[in-house]
């Protein structure tokens, strides 16, 4: 094999396991670390560079790991296999295409699932009970997400509590406290990613239903579960509105309402879930809205 076709089938992997953490979604855990350190240099003009890197990386590792686990799950189960795949759902493909062993896939799982809990453990022993709480909460509801925690309908409120715990986490890291703001940033970026896993379980319906998994949509129905993701979308700008009138955040965050073309969209599209292309396209516009507003909030804390 020549210098040029070994470099090409090691593009080829690197390729085949971005796939498979599905590394264009970490960018919703990146977005919830980035808006709780921008919380803190909002408070005290100042940020620990390396508790930051450090943060990034463990959260990054945990997010990994909970898609990896999902990805081996849904093959076991036989979810993967029925579901029509689309640029935003229905898994990675790898398992079910034998790009991937499906061992391997769990075995890197647990591994990320490691090294994420190892960070956390470090901030632990530096910074106390705080982070060994959220840990704790971390690590039990990755490795059951799957299983227990989607299939009781709670995957929504579970992505939003976590990424709340995210921001709340960071932040705690870089000030040794928990406020108001934290919070409340905290709650609005955990909305952010809920309606992201929502719009993305309508593809997934049948598959899941078939396979005896109760997620939201399954349980409210495809007709109420739009006017969930309405109302996560208008509580989520109200928030955005009324935090910014109260100084609880900066007036500046106004500035994630320049995402509600997206979300418009997004919404227009989404009623019309039984044409695959609208529904692909509203959730397209999904995640633009919530990332957009994510990182505008974040940019609110610093300019």
């Amino acid at each position: 094999m020549s210098l040029y076709e070994k470099l090409q089938k090691i593009k080829y992997v690197v390729f085949l396991w971005f796939r498979a953490i599905r590394i264009k979604f970490l960018l919703a855990s990146v977005i919830a670390v980035t808006n709780g350190i921008a919380i803190s240099y909002w408070k005290t003009g100042d940020i620990d560079l390396g508790y930051a890197l450090l943060t990034y990386f463990g959260i990054m590792c945990l997010h990994i790991s909970v898609d990896l686990l999902n990805d081996y799950s849904d093959f076991k189960r036989g979810i993967d296999t029925n579901t029509k795949r689309t640029r935003y759902s229905g898994g990675t493909g790898v398992i079910p295409e034998n790009l991937i062993n499906s061992r391997l896939i769990y075995c890197a799982g647990i591994i990320f699932l490691i090294l994420g809990g190892l960070t956390g453990l470090y901030f632990v022993t530096i910074k106390g009970i705080v982070i060994l709480i959220l840990l704790t909460f971390a690590i039990i509801s990755i490795y059951f997400y799957s299983t227990n925690i989607v299939n009781a309908g709670l995957g929504e409120l579970f992505v939003a509590i976590k990424g709340c715990m995210i921001v709340l986490g960071s932040y705690y890291i870089q000030s040794n406290i928990i406020d108001l703001t934290s919070i409340y940033v905290g709650i609005i970026v955990g909305l952010l990613s809920a309606v992201v896993l929502l719009v993305t379980s309508y593809p997934d319906y049948e598959a899941d239903k078939k396979s005896g998994r109760r997620t939201l949509i399954i349980i409210a129905g495809k007709e109420n579960s739009v006017k969930i993701f309405i109302a996560i979308v208008i509580v989520t700008y109200g928030m955005i509105i009324g935090g910014s009138i109260n100084n609880i955040i900066p007036i500046f965050s106004t500035i994630g309402l320049l995402s509600i073309p997206f979300a418009a969209k997004a919404i227009y599209k989404l009623r019309r879930y039984n044409d695959t292309p609208q529904l692909v396209s509203s959730m397209a516009n999904s995640i633009l809205y919530s990332r957009i507003c994510g990182l505008l909030l974040a940019i609110s804390f610093i300019i």
